[in-house]
């Protein structure tokens, strides 16, 4: 059920090759339902994490191979890549943090030298941290204490890759950098940005060649606000590599400066512009990342750009920008996938951040079939509102009409149904009326379904499981909505729509199993389904086809992944 695929050998050709579909990777194990992160050195080490907390580390070579976790590890959350060392955070209620690899300038921050470290090994002096941010430069790391906003980092300082000209050391261990840090961001780089908590951005390090838009290129030995002609809280991504930096807006604009050799803009900038502009202005970005010299850019109409060093005989490559030629099945597979990562000049991987079911309710939201309520004359469910906001609904109705505009609380919706943040700052800020924090992390809709499984008091909908099996002939009742079974399963929306109003609705499975009914509604509500040697598989496959075929998915989803590992038990 791995929602991660790859692109790969996208470099070393005289010609652009053209290529027709991703490449699924099905060699994790099985264990392995969910690949949520990808990060790479550059030594051609990959690390992968699983939505269960699994690390997994392998080559570009050997990526389709059976994997195997690293052990005796708690899970994580997080993960961080520089030039020859990982970076990793538990999920844990207090945070933990891991690293390995290369240690020759003290980027690991162990409080004892070791060249190299195999595995991912705790940071003893971070213990009594609570580092909730993690990220790698080059030869360097950082660690966000986001309680104290106070930054951490370790490694080689020299160009002011610290960012604190009172460490004269040309490598040294954890130490306390800078205060009112509310991000920071890294990458392939020898050099940082950070936001502070005054909302301004700020950059240091290297800047020879204009990386960090400043308007010159000498080295930032101090954090040096980056003046740029949007503001600070426009921006949704930043993407730092050698020798160039990326900045995406809300919008789905991209600036970028830096070297013309690594950007392919066509002039060296010291400042951040506009760019690409070779694409037509309206052309909207919605994801960037970077390797070491490279910059994958896919388009909100399914276009992959990428840009920079490609490894060909050409010495002037790194200036071109290049259309990855895609056919029909590539362009319409990649319009579900909304992640891109780039292991630099070897291997493009896309990842689905959203499930099949936000996917669902999404049509739900689009259709506002099974509505009880509304907002602006916008159909929703009631239910659904409450739980993602934790308010009442007829207050969350007042205060959006009294105080949003029609576009805002749309993006709210988007949000609600779907975990997509489209209006980041706006969206937040009426979250945070509510007292939602930080939604866009700690959010996830998956997580606030589970708590409507089988609850009766919000329930519409009493499905009735009669096991005539059992000897007393017992009656089983299970309390579920419509709106998520309608939204999931045209089965169950054509049972909805054929039945009368404001009456209990019973649903007579005879001689189903309790527990394999459990296991059918638990995946409708969570995308998730535990199928053991005594699942009644042929029922749950059965019910499953009507969605698949009601919908016309594609018979490669989760579900029928699923099924290939039923048949294996």
């Amino acid at each position: 059920m791995s929602n991660i695929k790859s692109l790969g050998d996208i470099t070393g050709r005289t010609k652009p090759s053209k290529f027709e579909t991703l490449d699924p990777i099905k060699t994790f194990p099985e264990e392995v339902t969910k690949i949520v992160d990808v990060v790479a050195d550059n030594l051609d080490n990959i690390v992968f994490l699983s939505s269960e907390g699994k690390l997994y580390q392998t080559s570009p070579r050997k990526y389709h191979e059976k994997l195997k976790a690293f052990e005796n590890l708690p899970p994580m959350k997080s993960i961080a890549s520089g030039y020859y060392h990982f970076l990793t955070i538990s999920n844990e209620e207090k945070p933990r943090v891991y690293s390995w690899g290369q240690n020759y300038d003290k980027q690991l921050g162990y409080n004892y030298y070791n060249k190299i470290e195999e595995k991912p090994t705790l940071i003893e002096s971070l213990k009594e941290q609570n580092i909730e941010q993690i990220c790698c430069c080059g030869y360097c790391s950082f660690f966000l204490n986001k309680t104290t906003n106070i930054l951490f980092g370790c490694g080689k300082t020299k160009n002011g890759k610290l960012g604190n000209s009172e460490i004269t050391e040309d490598n040294v261990e954890i130490q306390k950098l800078h205060e009112n840090v509310a991000n920071v961001f890294s990458g392939h780089s020898e050099h940082t940005f950070m936001i502070k908590t005054d909302g301004k951005l700020y950059g240091f390090g290297f800047n020879q060649n204009g990386e960090l838009g400043l308007g010159h290129k000498n080295n930032a030995l101090i954090p040096t606000q980056i003046k740029l002609e949007f503001p600070v809280e426009d921006i949704s991504k930043i993407r730092l590599a050698f020798q160039f930096s990326h900045i995406l807006t809300n919008d789905g604009k991209l600036y970028a400066t830096g070297s013309n050799l690594r950007t392919g803009i066509g002039r060296n900038l010291t400042e951040f512009k506009q760019y690409p502009q070779f694409i037509n202005n309206n052309t909207i970005i919605k994801e960037i990342d970077c390797g070491f010299e490279l910059l994958a850019i896919l388009t909100q109409d399914n276009e992959i750009w990428v840009q920079g060093y490609f490894g060909d005989s050409n010495s002037n490559n790194s200036s071109v920008i290049r259309k990855i030629q895609t056919g029909n099945n590539l362009t319409n597979d990649l319009s579900s996938y909304n992640q891109i990562k780039c292991c630099d000049r070897k291997l493009m991987f896309f990842l689905k951040s959203n499930s099949y079911l936000s996917q669902d309710l999404e049509k739900l939201l689009k259709n506002g079939y099974i509505s009880d309520c509304n907002i602006q004359d916008i159909p929703v469910h009631k239910i659904l509102i409450e739980t993602r906001i934790g308010k009442t609904f007829d207050l969350i109705k007042k205060y959006l009409e009294s105080n949003c505009k029609l576009n805002e609380i749309q993006d709210l919706l988007k949000w609600i149904y779907c975990d997509q943040m489209i209006n980041s700052k706006r969206t937040n800020e009426i979250l945070n009326h509510f007292g939602i924090q930080d939604a866009q992390k700690t959010k996830l809709l998956t997580n606030d379904l589970k708590q409507l499984l089988f609850d009766e008091q919000t329930s519409d909908f009493k499905l009735v499981v009669k096991n005539e099996e059992d000897e007393e002939d017992d009656e089983e009742e299970l309390y579920i909505h419509k709106f998520i079974l309608a939204a999931r399963s045209g089965l169950f929306l054509n049972m909805f729509q054929n039945l009368e109003e404001n009456l209990q609705k019973v649903k007579d499975y005879s001689g189903k199993s309790l527990d394999t009914i459990e296991l059918l509604i638990t995946f409708l509500y969570t995308d998730e389904l535990p199928i053991t040697a005594d699942t009644d598989q042929e029922f749950i496959k059965e019910e499953f086809e009507d969605i698949v075929e009601y919908y016309q998915l594609n018979p490669t989803i989760p579900m029928m992944d699923i099924f290939e590992k039923c048949s294996k038990l």
